[in-house]
């Protein structure tokens, strides 16, 4: 599969296909950062991978290729034919192909028969996608890791301190179930076409006891976020019908209050808060 600049054009010229910048389709041309992306998912023979977007199959090739077993999604129609007539002959057992919409689909179909030791994702994920995607993947089965290629102003929302106006309710579901582990700056030259933007390869290692919020608490804690600037106490007050009281004296106990505001809180805090299912609603 390509990796020059030069030779992903000659083979998108082939396809005649035009790089779809709604779909996020900024292909890999540097051999490095798909070493390293391997590196950081300490990929060996048998692991279970799944990649979002596979594209022309750069990626996908290096995973099969160490000895992964991968299950990738191609929402492109001339990509997903391209993969299938090249790549799949050359792996038949170990490369699961889905046609389809990530957000749809987050584990690429890997979810119906999770492998019983557990599974790696590691993706150049396309940024319009992103957060609705990794929030599908925070519903489970989770995986032990992900190496994920993302804008860096995404990585950095991610992984943001309480405290900073860049956490959000993702960061605190993220953060609740990985911990951040070294990662790797991406300059723009190493794709085709050249994003406007820096990338950045986030490293994520599962927590030994990860914390899955539950669907109501996950929405009441958006809710909060979407306004941001309240208190607390006034979030909570119009959405929970004791306005929240035992788990603002979690906050009291804590050195915070009623007065805070949602980007203030940690996340062991939100681990605490357990609304009733109806304020998913």
């Amino acid at each position: 599969m390509p990796l020059s600049p030069t030779a992903t054009r000659d083979l998108l010229a082939q396809l005649g296909h035009s790089p779809k910048r709604f779909l996020g389709q900024n292909f890999l041309v540097d051999g490095n950062i798909v070493r390293k992306s391997l590196e950081l998912a300490a990929i060996a023979p048998g692991d279970a991978v799944v990649e979002i977007g596979p594209g022309l199959g750069t990626l996908t090739t290096a995973l099969l290729e160490a000895g992964a077993h991968v299950w990738a999604v191609e929402k492109d129609l001339t990509l997903h034919a391209h993969l299938t007539a090249t790549l799949l002959p050359q792996f038949p057992d170990r490369l699961h192909l889905l046609l389809g919409d990530a957000v749809e689909h987050p584990l690429a179909g890997l979810e119906k028969m999770p492998p019983p030791g557990g599974f790696k994702i590691v993706a150049n994920l396309p940024y319009a996608i992103a957060t609705p995607w990794l929030d599908g993947v925070l519903g489970g089965p989770l995986p032990t890791s992900l190496v994920l290629m993302l804008q860096q102003e995404a990585a950095q929302r991610y992984t943001a301190s309480p405290g900073t106006k860049s956490v959000g309710a993702i960061s605190i579901f993220l953060q609740s179930a990985y911990t951040v582990a070294p990662g790797h700056k991406v300059p723009a030259a190493c794709f085709h076409p050249r994003p406007d933007i820096e990338s950045y390869l986030l490293n994520l290692v599962r927590r030994p006891a990860p914390f899955v919020f539950s669907r109501a608490a996950k929405a009441l804690i958006r809710a909060c976020f979407q306004q941001r600037r309240k208190q607390i106490g006034s979030l909570l007050r119009d959405r929970l019908p004791d306005g929240g009281a035992a788990w603002l004296e979690h906050l009291r106990a804590a050195g915070l209050s009623g007065q805070s505001r949602p980007e203030d809180i940690p996340s062991a805090l939100w681990q605490q808060l357990q609304p009733p299912p109806a304020t998913a609603a």
